[in-house]
């Protein structure tokens, strides 16, 4: 039913292949359109579309290093560094 197709990426102009598979997924998900961009193009443009995580300066509980974290710390709360974080998942 379905066959490999040549596209051209609407942003670099490169030819792409729109897979079997990929037509099968997008047949399952109930996507119509093919895609518009190549998988390079639409890599980047995902990552351009992320917003930057804001970063709150903390106190490591454990090492006392001086760390960053994705969240508010809160003063009733223990926050760990990257290595310490590590620890504690694997321990548990």
């Amino acid at each position: 039913m379905y066959q490999d197709e040549k596209l051209v990426c609407e942003d670099c102009g490169a030819e792409f292949i729109f897979t079997v598979g990929e037509q099968e997924f997008y047949a399952e998900k109930g996507l119509v359109n093919k895609p518009k961009r190549c998988p390079e193009c639409r890599k980047k443009r995902r990552q351009n579309n992320r917003r930057p995580r804001k970063m709150y300066d903390a106190v490591c509980s454990k090492c006392g290093a001086q760390t960053q974290v994705p969240f508010r710390p809160l003063p009733d709360r223990e926050v760990f560094c990257k290595e310490c974080f590590a620890k504690e998942t694997s321990e548990n």
